[in-house]
Order: structure tokens, then sequence, then C-alpha cells
């Protein structure tokens, strides 16, 4: 392959190409939990959570295909291999594990905000140490994606309701949560 001459040097791009292999990484392992946890969820929240998961896992699918064609982009290879994966993550993945609905809605919780703060500093290192604005922007879109899915599911597993006047009320957040499952 031709030596790339987009303003960046090779060490720069290396070192961007190593931060989007651990963000397919992790996005790869939350998307099998997704996958998982959409086909074993069961209760009364069983067609609502099926159904988010589902969406959820069809993004985190166009992000880690972008995220390997942006690999590409800057003359890189992709990880690929779920060996590869493991040794790259940074999320657990809870092998063999069959959690109630609450503790996989919280699982995912967990999982997208770790996401979320591996992606603020990879956008820090992409801008300030690596010159690479551009793909410091496309990481901002993935994270922001990551923010809005993780406040989706918090919603499931939060306890605070309001009250008419707008004001916090005091609802005991391990009832609503048992309510969930």
């Amino acid at each position: 392959m031709p030596k790339l001459n987009i303003g960046l040097t090779e060490e720069q791009m290396q070192g961007v190409i190593e931060l989007l292999n651990a963000d397919i990484s992790n996005m790869y392992l939350l998307l099998i939990k997704t996958k998982k946890y959409h086909w074993d969820v069961v209760g009364p929240q069983f067609r609502t959570l099926h159904q988010l998961w589902e969406e959820h896992y069809e993004a985190l699918t166009e992000n880690i295909d972008a995220t390997a064609e942006r690999v590409r982009t800057l003359g890189g290879y992709p990880v690929g291999t779920a060996e590869g994966f493991l040794k790259l993550a940074s999320i657990e993945e809870h092998a063999g594990d069959l959690p109630n609905t609450t503790e996989m809605v919280q699982r995912l919780v967990n999982d997208h905000e770790q996401i979320i703060r591996n992606l603020r500093e990879h956008i820090d290192q992409c801008a300030e140490e690596f010159h690479d604005a551009g793909t410091a922007d496309f990481l901002t879109g993935l994270m922001e994606q990551h923010e809005q899915m993780a406040w989706m599911l918090r919603s499931f597993i939060e306890g605070e309701g309001l009250e008419s006047n707008g004001r916090r009320s005091n609802v005991n957040q391990k009832a609503v949560a048992a309510s969930v499952m």
C-alpha cells in the first residue's frame, strides 16, 4: 500500500489505529452482550427491552463497521477476531452468566459508561497527542450515541419520579428496580 500523505506521521496514525481497535473490541463485546440479553430477556418489560436492544445492537453494528472503516482509512487493519476483541477490550464478557432483567440493564449501562469514559480519553488523545481532528470528531459522534443508549437503559432502573410541579419525588429506587424484573 502506498504511504499515506494526509498530514499525520506514521506514528500518529498507528497510535490512532490502536485506540480505534480498542474501541472496536469494546463495542463488539457490548454488541454480543446486547444481542444475548435481547434473546434471553423475560418478564413484564420483555417486549420493550427486546425491541430496544435490537435497536441498540443494530446501531452498534453500524458503529463497529464505521470504526473499522476509519482504521482502514488511516492505513491500518481492524481487529476482527474474538481473541483480539478479548485482548483489547476493557469491558467484561460475563460468559455463561444469565442475570435477571435489572442486572442485564445495569451491566449494559456499566459497559456503555465504560466505553464513554474510554472515548473521552481517546478523543483527547486523538486531538492533543496525535493531532487527528477527524478521528476526534468521529469518536465524539460515537460517544454521543453511547451516552444516549446509556440514558435510555438507565431510565429502566432509576427510581426518581417527578411530581406535578416538576420536582423530584422520593420514590424508593429498590421498589422501582424490583418492578422492572
